[in-house]
């Protein structure tokens, strides 16, 4: 039983049932469906979207949307397993994952009004579209407030001008969150989302970004050129997109931070069983201390990481504030992914360097996790912020 630091709430993390069902059913997923494909797709910087369909399938793109629309109705600890299985093999599907399930899907299903929901979650719980979220403009990362992007009501619809950068499946998805400003640059309540289907007239893709890892997984501009959307469009209120985008990376980043663990776990998992087979000097490498202190850095990380997601999952499953605790997990987790997968490398030695082995994909895979939805100095700030409340 571990205690928060005021002691006022208790955290049980047992593995239910279902749970190890889930792991099952991922990870063998996974070794089927991913693993085969994964340097190919990571070459060529292929979006599988046939891989996606058949997650839908299992339930898995839409692991937290209730039943009622389509969805599996799990809770974000079976969300983190699915996520942590997912990247343990390859941490481009992990992301997209993540990212269909956690903002655009999350996003609607938090803020929808009954008919939005009815109308797109079945369609996303499903994969029978692609979800995409857009905050990131070219010029407004961490400082979203002074995004460039406008929605200006006509009549009956808003007309989008601008562009979104760095936006997963912003080519490939059919349905996109937009934030847009609708008020003053940098005034919070200036902003509202909007939801914007593919094939609108003046909604475009831009430019791929061409990535050192999480290849696979899409990453383009999203272009509005006189984009006309039906104002029924708009999730909540006018005004209310940033306390809404907040509000969704909170849970966003236990999904980063569960793609962090799953990427750790894999490298670190190689390198153990590397370590067992490489012999020098008349004997396996795990033997030599230089190389077993590694191992035991590495595990040390990844499980004081995962006591940290399930923390903010179990907070996030019972409606309770996690916005430092989903913070410090991502955090944590994401630089742990970095120095985990460093050390496979190092452990690996010259093989590792090459992509007949599995760990440089994960080196290249891990330092996107230090970025994506908030850097580690962005979750630094929020983390002091909330520690320094009272």
């Amino acid at each position: 039983m571990l205690e928060t630091m005021d002691n006022s709430v208790g955290y049980n993390f047992s593995i239910s049932e279902n749970q190890e069902m889930i792991r099952r059913m991922v990870k063998d997923f996974a070794e089927k469906n991913i693993r085969p494909k994964l340097m190919e797709w990571d070459e060529a910087q292929y979006f599988p979207v046939e891989v996606f369909k058949q997650l839908g399938e299992l339930g898995l793109m839409g692991v937290l949307v209730p039943e009622v629309y389509g969805g599996s109705g799990f809770g974000y600890q079976e969300y983190v397993d699915v996520i942590v299985e997912v990247a343990k093999v390859c941490g481009s599907v992990g992301l997209s994952v993540a990212a269909h399930n956690s903002l655009c899907t999350g996003h609607i299903l938090a803020f929808g009004n009954e008919a939005q929901k009815q109308k797109w979650l079945p369609k996303l719980a499903t994969a029978e579209w692609i979800g995409a979220w857009g905050l990131t403009e070219a010029n407004t990362g961490s400082d979203a407030l002074r995004m460039m992007t406008t929605a200006v009501l006509d009549g009956d619809e808003y007309v989008i001008n601008g562009a979104k950068n760095w936006i997963t499946h912003g080519k490939s998805g059919d349905i996109a969150v937009v934030m847009v400003r609708t008020g003053e640059k940098g005034d919070s309540k200036g902003i509202s989302a909007i939801v914007v289907e593919r094939g609108t007239p003046g909604f475009s893709a831009g430019k791929k970004e061409n990535k050192l890892g999480m290849r696979a997984s899409e990453t383009t501009e999203m272009i509005f050129d006189n984009c006309r959307v039906p104002k029924e469009n708009l999730l909540g209120n006018v005004g209310d997109g940033f306390k809404q985008a907040m509000k969704v990376l909170d849970g966003g980043r236990i999904s980063i931070a569960a793609l962090s663990l799953g990427i750790a776990k894999g490298a670190y998992e190689a390198a153990v069983a590397y370590a067992k087979e490489r012999h020098q000097f008349g004997q396996p490498i795990a033997n030599f201390q230089g190389i077993s202190f590694k191992l035991a850095d590495m595990a040390t990380e990844i499980e004081a990481a995962d006591l940290l997601i399930r923390q903010a999952a179990d907070l996030k499953n019972r409606g309770l504030p996690m916005t430092k605790e989903s913070a410090m997990a991502k955090y944590f987790a994401s630089e742990v992914s970095v120095r985990c997968s460093t050390e496979a490398v190092q452990i690996f030695g010259g093989y590792g360097y090459t992509k007949d082995f599995p760990v440089e994909k994960f080196y290249r895979d891990s330092k996107l996790c230090t970025i994506g939805e908030g850097t580690s100095e962005i979750q630094k700030i929020v983390i002091a912020r909330e520690v320094l409340k009272d």
